[in-house]
């Protein structure tokens, strides 16, 4: 009977030393990056480095529930086909992807995430077609759209009573879709774009042809032919010549969008709302700070832990009913509880403005009200939404 006894408290032990694994994948698309201004470069690790953190958080609370948090880290190049990796992450037993890859990449694994039970986390893509006609019900965003972004820097904008504006954008889709974003803004909170001006990509290489003598000779004759305006709003995602403007133009004014004042889901020197917390992590695991990718993932990887962390267990359904659920919120060192939007699921949260140095602002602003949440004068709102979630 002792015998017995010892025995079954052996086995009592071997149980409770039972580790659960959650695999988390990181499907990227990643190619070398080259910027205006060496500062802007990305770090080989950006957004990778976010998910790193976050896994080491949830594995903390984890070791007390008998789970231990995997990240598995897959690259693909931009434009190449990211299924074939995709399936790889979910024949090891992934049921979490934070993508970052671009829309086209992203929608190709879409419908064959939800057919296998996976949840796909966009932690890069801004398009708000993802969130839009594009939509899928088994996807959440946790990086800003466009729109969203757009709409925190009109509302500074126009709080500071800066209402006539020059837009200025690239010749690359991506520039324009942006541009396309910033003339939504306006209409939405009364700004008014009185000139505009594209600049177009001759694939030039300006940093070697005559240096800084032709930028600051071409700038202020690109910009000179404008009406009186306040702000002039550059779209420059491509990064071909937007981070000239400021200093260079015509008539002395204040440059904002993709380049001066720049609108972002995080700045890396943010250390309101307890973020010097997670800054100071953050340095000390990687020596650098946090860039908006990486607070993007940070998120992503953080709401599959709590989601795991209250549900106790390992369960996908499980978890992806709570975090479907009508009072599931994640705090993300933004001064408010961040939520998800049901009908796009777009995660509400607020916009950082600032430029190279210091957080000017963050939007919503003060004045700018709405009857569910202030977040949701961000972005397309749920009367605008196209989105048909399937």
């Amino acid at each position: 009977m002792q015998e017995w006894g010892s025995a079954s408290a052996q086995q009592q032990s071997a149980a409770a030393r039972q580790v659960t694994e959650i695999r988390l994948g990181y499907l990227r698309a990643y190619g070398p990056k080259l910027a205006l201004s060496v500062l802007d470069v990305p770090p080989r690790d950006e957004g990778v480095a976010g998910a790193t953190v976050a896994v080491g958080d949830n594995n903390t609370t984890g070791k007390f529930l008998g789970q231990q948090f995997i990240l598995d880290v897959a690259e693909v190049k931009p434009g190449a086909d990211a299924v074939p990796a995709f399936d790889d992450m979910v024949s090891k037993g992934t049921r979490y992807v934070l993508a970052d890859l671009s829309a086209a990449q992203l929608l190709s694994i879409a419908d064959r995430a939800r057919n296998r039970g996976v949840l796909i986390f966009n932690i890069g893509a801004t398009d708000d077609s993802l969130r839009e006609e594009d939509c899928r019900a088994n996807v959440f965003h946790t990086a800003p759209a466009r729109t969203m972004l757009a709409d925190g820097l009109a509302q500074y904008l126009i709080w500071k009573q800066w209402r006539r504006w020059v837009l200025v954008y690239g010749s690359h889709e991506t520039d324009k879709l942006f541009a396309d974003a910033l003339r939504r803004a306006a209409t939405r909170f009364g700004g008014e774009i009185v000139a505009e001006k594209q600049f177009t990509d001759t694939g030039t290489g300006r940093q070697t042809d005559s240096g800084v003598v032709q930028i600051q000779r071409q700038m202020p004759v690109f910009t000179q032919d404008f009406p009186d305006y306040d702000v002039l709003l550059v779209a420059d995602e491509s990064e071909v010549f937007g981070t000239y403007l400021p200093y260079r133009t015509w008539i002395p004014r204040l440059v904002a969008g993709t380049a001066g004042l720049m609108p972002s889901a995080w700045h890396p020197a943010s250390e309101q709302w307890g973020g010097a917390q997670i800054q100071n992590r953050f340095a000390k695991a990687n020596g650098r700070r946090m860039l908006s990718k990486d607070m993007s993932a940070w998120m992503a990887a953080r709401i599959i832990g709590e989601a795991a962390t209250r549900t106790q267990g390992a369960d996908p359904d499980k978890i992806a009913a709570f975090i479907r659920a009508d009072d599931f919120s994640i705090a993300a060192f933004k001064g408010q509880r961040l939520t998800f939007r049901k009908w796009n699921w777009q995660l509400r949260q607020p916009i950082f403005l600032g430029d190279g140095r210091s957080v000017v602002s963050t939007s919503p602003q003060e004045g700018f009200l709405h009857q569910v949440s202030e977040l949701d004068t961000l972005g397309i709102d749920q009367p605008e939404t196209r989105c048909v979630l399937k």
